[in-house]
């Protein structure tokens, strides 16, 4: 048997060479002895090689010839030519092993980045390999395994391991029927029948779950079936990686520190196109597919729109087959678990780890080392000083990877996670000190960067932790993308050709500074090109909407942390202000607002102008939003460099929030439209305004609200223990708990109505419309008086729920721990949407997408993109109100002259006096909204918003009516579709085009 033996303790010279070869190198062929068996060792040097039989991949980074030597009549040769990458003579090697081939001996040779290696190889009786079919097949082979997916060159085993590889004793006709399979079941796929899919089920449970396949429960069911799901994944997920390896298209790399993901089961096997396939195996064993998909935990790995955005996102790049990567953290506990105790928020950790995620992949083999701390010096290289930096500490990212498909498509593209971890030298380091302690506290202290979303950051400490997680992030996946880039290519000349990074928000905003670090201190790039490079690669999308929104880090705390970041982007600041002062002059107050340094008590780091400053393109989120970040947040930058600004509306998948949430829904739209094409192309949805009128559509569309509706309330019921009429409004306002959301103007609205129902006579009382007001949403942990007003809508809901004298008329429910999955239930089931926020404080509000294009009605402010939402479904189908964006300044400048209503004035006596309890608990709260403490304008708009209240009653009792205005909803919500704003961001941001995986 031929075996490749190299020392465990001691790497062989040559072979080390092998892997990473040095110019001095070059000029010579390494030769290798390969012992076999009954053979004594031989050394030859290369061979002449006229060519043969040869294959060649579509990107000619992998060149095979099979060539018959004058010197070796029973060997067939196999040359390989291929570019330098670690591992490439174990995946080679165990090509030849899988298909019963013994390497007799082999040489290696360069020619500057490649490798020629040349195999003299036979067949399992010690013969020359003649068939032409064969050998066609193996030049396949081992063009598939050289260039596989991106991280098949990471896939090594570790080097104090050797590569062990067994055969089985089988003869020659054995030999050749085995190979024959594996080659065969190369194109094979798994199968979808229902027989198939129940053996692949009850596999899984025996040999993955370890349960009897005689008895499991409803959750290793789920198990089970996820498994099942994602091998299938798989295969589409590698098969897309090896398309994208071979075409080598441009590909956007899209960063982001929250990917709200929710569930993921329901939306891949819709977008794979087995969800029935799978229902029916399940039933035929015993088991209901919904059932078993609540099983799945959310993986809650952001907080609010931005996140689930970022989720959107990759869902419509899988679906129009663009080439991207997603990077995000892995973190351990995720958002925050809510629990409602008496009334009040607590946080709990969400383990959403404690039962395995089925859908990742740990690949352990692919660590990047992350520096910080420490010093920069100074050294030469090749008479040139050049900066080094020397770390203090280290921790390794290792990778997750979480396939993502797309719908109608057999792309699926890769979200990968890090994770971090010790450096094995600190962890040796310790150990051979016997410091057992210190080696614990040090993989404490590493796992910690990637263990919490959101560190409190009022502390040093804490700041200190976030920044480690910003850098620790963008480090790992920057040195990703690098390493993909130079498996197939030479010059960084090509790099913006092929590669685009997209900072969604600031958070990712290091990733300039890193690349900057990169391309100058390991690279060794001029300043000139580097900056060039970095300056056509980078696209920035902000989520604010006002200067103290804009994230800046202390001067101090970068320098400790990121020494060596501090100066480039000190260098950077110090060019770009030279060039400012000849373009603008030596105009002071302009340089200092425009400067990347804000100087001040406390010297800050403005990230978001680092990132206007090193991006080719700034993107706004709707079109108000783009509006003021030109006039206000970056006028400065605006008027330098107005080409820079555009903006992307943007948008929500609708596989999510119809296809897998409203499964109704879909299967009726789908049948008035005569398609299913809807899925993939949402602007056919708007054929939905021919039978806006129709009474048969009428009567199905208010069927299926009727049954989200059930579903919803048995939730509440189940949830609450309060069971709420179906036949009241049911009134939603869901968003993350905060000041300019203004939760807290709908409890006012809420007493106000529940004071005006209290004093009416009976016979009045039989006119109000029946409502259930439902809240939910989780307030940061530090935010004292979110908290207070989430204590509030509890004392307000117990007072208004147990009146007898109110009944049905009103309900307030809050519904705790509010995610992704809670998110599908209550967007169905729900008739009235609040969107509160004061004009001018929202960028876009995704929010308000999800529950347009299931048909609720919106009673909303002119914010973030309902304006646009306005004009595709006309303000007759809305119910707006409040100070527009221009007012709101003029509005504040009144402060204690402006006048609010008697009503405003009576429902915050009522809270201020105690008449819900708590009476010093809110007071706070009542300042907050009274005289010139009211930022927010719930005074101002208190009026507008009972107007907009009374006129939604107004239509609900008209069915006809409202059932039209909510077909129209639907109708008009093609344009809020991610798949829309991802296109625009291919076409007018990365530069980018599809690459479609053929099936």
């Amino acid at each position: 048997m031929a075996t490749l033996s190299f020392s465990p303790l001691k790497p062989n010279t040559l072979f080390s060479s092998f892997l990473f070869p040095s110019k001095n190198l070059s000029s010579r062929p390494i030769i290798y002895t390969l012992p076999h068996r009954n053979t004594p060792p031989l050394t030859f040097s290369a061979a002449k090689r006229p060519p043969a039989t040869s294959a060649t991949n579509s990107s000619s980074s992998v060149t095979v010839e099979t060539v018959s030597p004058e010197n070796d009549a029973n060997s067939t040769v196999f040359v390989i030519r291929a570019r330098n990458r670690t591992g490439l003579l174990q995946v080679i090697t165990r090509v030849f092993n899988i298909l019963g081939l013994s390497v007799e001996k082999a040489t290696v040779d360069f020619e500057e980045d490649y490798f020629v290696m040349t195999f003299f190889v036979t067949d399992s009786r010690g013969n020359k390999i003649d068939d032409q079919k064969s050998l066609e097949s193996i030049n396949k082979a081992l063009i598939d395994a050289i260039d596989g997916d991106d991280d098949a060159a990471l896939s090594v085993a570790p080097p104090d391991r050797g590569v062990v590889v067994r055969k089985p004793r089988l003869d020659f006709g054995e030999r050749k029927g085995q190979a024959e399979r594996m080659l065969g079941l190369m194109d094979v796929f798994l199968k979808n029948d229902p027989i198939s899919l129940q053996k692949d089920i009850l596999h899984h449970v025996e040999y993955t779950v370890a349960r009897s396949r005689f008895s499991f429960d409803d959750f290793e069911a789920y198990q089970a079936l996820a498994h099942s799901v994602r091998d299938r994944l798989i295969e589409r997920w590698h098969d897309t990686l090896i398309h994208f390896k071979k075409e080598d298209p441009k590909r956007v790399y899209f960063l982001s520190l929250e990917f709200l993901m929710g569930r993921s089961l329901s939306n891949i096997v819709i977008n794979l196109g087995i969800r029935d396939q799978f229902a029916d195996a399940l039933s035929q064993l015993g088991f209901d597919f919904e059932v078993l998909a609540e099983q799945e935990g959310d993986a809650c790995l952001g907080n609010g729109g931005l996140a689930r955005l970022s989720a959107c996102q990759m869902d419509s790049l899988a679906t129009l087959d663009y080439p991207a990567v997603g990077y995000g953290l892995r973190y351990q506990y995720g958002l925050f678990r809510q629990v409602i105790v008496d009334g009040f928020q607590h946080e709990q950790p969400d383990y959403w780890l404690n039962f395995g995620n089925p859908w990742e992949i740990e690949r352990v083999h692919i660590t990047y080392p992350v520096k910080f701390y420490g010093t920069v010096t100074d050294e030469f290289l090749n008479g040139e000083k050049c900066k080094v930096w020397v770390p203090g500490e280290m921790v390794e990212a290792v990778a997750y990877d979480n396939p993502i498909p797309g719908y109608g498509t057999r792309n699926t593209i890769n979200l990968r996670l890090w994770a971090a971890k010790p450096s094995d030298q600190n962890d040796m380091e310790s150990f051979n000190t016997g410091d057992y302690v210190d080696a614990v506290v040090n993989r404490q202290r590493a796992e910690s960067i990637s263990s919490i979303l959101y560190p409190d950051d009022r502390s040093y400490q804490g700041k200190e932790l976030r920044l480690k997680q910003q850098y620790f992030f963008v480090s790992a996946s920057v040195q990703d993308i690098f390493r993909r880039f130079k498996d197939t290519h030479k010059k960084f000349d090509e790099f913006p050709e092929k590669v685009a990074l997209q900072l969604n928000d600031t958070h990712p905003s290091l990733a300039i500074a890193e690349v900057m670090r990169v391309l100058l201190d390991e690279e060794h790039l001029s300043w000139h090109r580097a900056w060039d490079i970095i300056c056509k690669i980078f696209s920035f999308t902000t989520h604010t909407v006002s200067p103290e929104g804009l994230e800046k880090i202390p001067v101090d705390l970068l320098g400790n942390l990121l020494p060596r970041h501090l100066q480039i982007i000190y260098d950077i600041n110090f060019n770009f202000v030279e060039e400012l002062k000849k373009m603008i002059g030596l105009d002071y107050d302009r340089l200092t607002r425009m400067s990347i340094v804000e100087e001040g008590a406390v010297k800050n780091i403005r990230m978001a102008n680092l990132s206007v400053i090193c991006s080719h393109t700034v993107n706004g989120v709707s079109r108000l939003h783009s509006e003021l970040l030109r006039t206000k947040l970056f006028k400065d930058f605006y008027d330098l460099w107005p080409h820079k600004f555009q903006y992307k509306t943007n948008g929500v998948t609708q596989r999510r929030w119809i296809v897998v949430s409203n499964p109704s829904l879909c299967a009726l739209i789908s049948k008035w439209l005569g398609t299913e094409a809807w899925i993939r192309d949402i602007d056919l949805l708007i054929g939905l305004r021919d039978y806006a009128t129709n009474a048969e559509l009428h009567q199905e569309w208010k069927m299926v609200k009727k049954v989200n509706k059930i579903r919803l309330a048995e939730y509440i019921e189940a949830m609450s223990g309060l069971k709420v009429s179906l036949d009241a409004m049911f009134d939603v306002q869901t968003k993350r708990i905060h000041e300019y959301k203004r939760q807290l103007l709908n409890i006012l609205g809420i007493i106000h109505r529940y004071d005006c129902i209290k004093n009416m006579d009976k016979n009045d009382r039989k006119k109000v419309v029946p409502r259930v007001c439902i809240i939910g949403g989780k307030a940061a942990p530090g935010y004292e008086i979110a908290k207070k007003i989430i204590k509030l809508c509890h004392v307000v809901a117990e007072r208004i729920n147990n009146d007898k004298d109110i009944g049905d008329l009103l309900k307030l429910v809050f519904i705790p721990d509010y995610n992704v999955s809670v998110a599908e239930m209550v967007i169905p089931g729900a008739d009235l949407s609040q969107h509160l926020s004061t004009a001018g404080h929202e960028a876009s509000g995704t929010g308000s997408m999800k529950f347009l294009m299931n048909g609720c009605l919106l009673l909303a402010t002119a914010d973030g993109s309902t304006i646009e939402m306005v004009e595709e479904i006309g303000q007759d189908n809305m119910f707006l109100f409040g100070a527009k964006a221009h007012e709101v300044v003029a509005l504040r400048k009144k402060g204690p002259t402006l006048k609010v209503p008697l009503q405003f004035s009576r429902v915050v006596r009522m809270i201020r006096d105690g008449h819900f309890g708590f009476e010093d608990y809110f007071k706070s709260l009542c300042d907050k909204i009274e005289g010139t403490s009211d930022y927010f304008l719930l005074g101002a708009d208190f009026m507008s918003y009972l107007e907009a209240q009374a006129a939604a009653d107004k239509a609900f009792v008209d069915e006809e009516r409202w059932t039209k205005m909510s077909i129209l909803s639907a109708a008009g919500s093609g344009r809020f579709s991610s798949d829309r704003t991802i296109q625009e961001y291919a076409e007018n941001t990365w530069d980018i085009q599809p690459c479609r995986c053929p099936f």
